[in-house]
């Protein structure tokens, strides 16, 4: 009967933690998920009541103090960290959690907004040590400790015969899927982190499934494809993932040339890449420069930002043309894997001068191996260089990064190529932390907003300026008219509430799809402006720039497609909702939101298509795919 109360009362603590958790970050719905949920906080409580009853009382009740606590602040961990990288931690994170732990103050504000969850999940272990003389943690006898044992393995093959026979949402968890935040709504904390561990450890892949693929490629020069004999190359390997990602690409197209293919061909390019830039940050008044480049060359309409992992997987997108997750940017960050058709390496090749800039800490996250791997060889950021040009306060100028860095291109013979990671916008959005927001308190004190919202603008005043003098700088040089500019974001404005966002957006927002909304610029001053309606993402960015520039590339080699084509427009989120030229998918919710009639099979199709580009995202980095097709190519 004692060890009855004792998994009693483990059962009540974990599904106490489980459903406040769900409440917390998704809000509650009474669902599947909620027995889901049940089934493993039982699992986890009979192990727990199995431990602690092992050893003498004393030792029982220290070590379920000690479990308990281990478990309290993973819980607190998960939400303080959602807080900080919009994102849940994982073991699987752990490479890349580096992010968090180095901004310290954003990390304690995040303890201190969350000061009041994290103490709901202490009232458990607080109440046991209230009533700890009442509860008792004997012995359990060897019957017991098997019963225990039997019970344990009952509820654990149960679930996993139930998973791999049920054809519905468990099934695709457990074996088809690799999705932190679905496994995180659908099955809880416990369940989530034992998946990932397990699919960590066992490397995971998911299945391509060829059911909606295009069927046959030839290669055509009204295609931008290259004669890569993809066919020798599945014959000769034995590698089973370079296998599938080339059954993959034979049976993908590629996308067509058009109209604006070679527009630029020639032309100078500085790419930017602005730190958490978003839609709500262009303001005709506030910053007139970024509204006019929004607003004129190509106006690019129902541009996403998808946000995965924060900077570095918003950059990862940036620049691959991929997908990112939790999987591949550790192997992103090695800077080991081979990008024939990296940005600096693209540019290189067709000899032009080549430099990357950030005003921020040069080895952030590697982003010097990784920079290097994509071909920016000549790289300057604070402490390989670019301290001796400015100062570096938290957040540095983009403008002064700028005015110090301009004159090492702007006068070259050859045309130049000019990659910039800005750093102004970061949060915290605040007039005492934030060196930007600070500098520009004056211009936003008298706006009608909330004081972050007043932060954030203060900080894209100077991203603003950056590309003001920008701008001016090429024009004195009469450079202006043969240089293009890019700027794209890494990520929505996380540091910001959602009700601050729509606050000052010009409709309502959703925490799913639409926060992600945000601007894409392509402008050259001699450009007239084109509207784009066609949906597009970061991941589009780089084989739209390909196409524009005139550079041969194989589109069949990158996830994302130039925008400009005729490929249907598709942005795919982290938690595998997407939109698509007809309607908008939440995938929690399995809802569909269409524009048009669509056929029944549509969002089947579409969903099929989304895990097909997830699963080759990552399989190419895992594979270092792009290493493997070099010798396949016929000239």
């Amino acid at each position: 009967m004692k060890n009855v109360l004792r998994f009693l009362l483990f059962e009540l603590i974990l599904l106490y933690y489980e459903l406040v958790f769900k409440v917390i970050n998704f809000g509650f719905d009474f669902n599947i998920s909620i027995l889901y949920i049940f089934i493993f906080t039982s699992i986890f409580a009979v192990f727990l009541t199995l431990i602690c009853g092992l050893f003498g009382p004393k030792v029982n009740k220290i070590l379920s103090y000690i479990l308990l606590g281990i478990v309290t602040f993973w819980f607190c961990l998960e939400i303080v960290f959602k807080n900080i990288l919009d994102a849940f931690f994982s073991l699987s994170v752990l490479q890349i959690a580096d992010q968090a732990v180095s901004f310290m103050d954003s990390a304690m504000q995040a303890v201190l907004r969350n000061a009041g969850y994290m103490a709901i999940f202490l009232i458990p272990i607080i109440l046991l040590i209230i009533f700890r003389k009442k509860i008792v943690f004997e012995k359990t006898n060897l019957r017991g400790n098997l019963i225990e044992l039997g019970v344990m393995v009952i509820l654990v093959l149960g679930t996993f015969l139930y998973a791999s026979h049920s054809s519905g949402t468990i099934n695709s968890l457990f074996y088809k899927v690799d999705n932190l935040d679905m496994n995180m709504r659908q099955l809880g904390v416990l369940a989530t982190n034992y998946l990932d561990v397990k699919k960590t450890i066992f490397d995971f892949v998911e299945d391509i499934d060829a059911s909606h693929w295009n069927n046959g490629v030839s290669v055509d020069t009204k295609y931008n494809v290259l004669n890569y004999d993809f066919a020798k190359l599945y014959e000769e390997t034995n590698n089973t993932k370079i296998k599938n990602i080339t059954n993959y690409v034979m049976n993908d197209t590629g996308t067509k040339q058009n109209e604006y293919t070679g527009l630029f061909k020639g032309k100078n390019l500085i790419f930017i890449m602005a730190e958490s830039f978003n839609e709500i940050a262009v303001d005709e008044s506030i910053t007139p420069t970024l509204y006019k480049l929004v607003n004129s060359g190509f106006v690019f309409e129902n541009f996403y930002t998808p946000y995965n992992m924060s900077t570095i997987g918003g950059e990862y997108q940036d620049l691959t043309g991929l997908i990112a997750d939790r999987d591949v940017l550790p192997t992103w960050r090695t800077g080991k894997n081979t990008f024939t058709y990296g940005l600096g390496n693209v540019f290189e090749n067709l000899n032009y001068k080549v430099q990357a800039y950030h005003d921020h800490t040069y080895n952030f996250q590697d982003r010097d191996k990784y920079l290097k791997a994509v071909g920016f060889n000549s790289y300057m950021a604070n402490g390989n260089g670019l301290e001796k040009r400015m100062s570096f306060p938290w957040p540095a100028s983009d403008l002064d990064m700028v005015n110090v860095t301009v004159d090492d291109y702007i006068n070259s013979e050859e045309p130049f190529m000019t990659y910039y990671v800005t750093v102004s916008g970061h949060l915290e959005y605040n007039f005492f932390g934030n060196a930007m927001a600070i500098k520009n308190s004056d211009d936003v004190s008298s706006l009608p907003y909330s004081y972050a919202v007043k932060a954030y603008y203060a900080t894209h005043i100077e991203l603003d300026r950056a590309l003001e003098s920008l701008i001016n700088k090429l024009e004195e040089a009469n450079k202006l008219d043969d240089t293009v500019i890019v700027l794209v974001a890494d990520h929505y404005p996380y540091g910001l509430s959602l009700d601050d966002i729509n606050s000052v957006s010009s409709y309502t927002k959703d925490s799913v799809i639409e926060i992600n909304r945000s601007n894409l610029i392509i402008w050259n001053n001699q450009l007239e402006t084109t509207r784009i309606t066609k949906v597009a993402s970061q991941i589009d960015v780089i084989p739209t720039v390909y196409n524009l520039f005139g550079i041969e590339y194989d589109s069949r080699l990158f996830i994302g497609k130039d925008i400009l084509s005729d490929e249907p427009g598709l942005a795919i989120f982290s938690d595998r909702s997407w939109v698509s030229d007809d309607g908008k998918y939440f995938a929690a919710s399995n809802k569909f939101v269409a524009n048009k009639e669509v056929s029944d099979d549509y969002v089947d199709m579409v969903n099929n298509i989304v895990a097909n580009k997830i699963s080759v995202s990552s399989l190419i980095m895992s594979s270092n795919y792009y290493d493997s097709i070099k010798d396949y190519l016929n000239e």
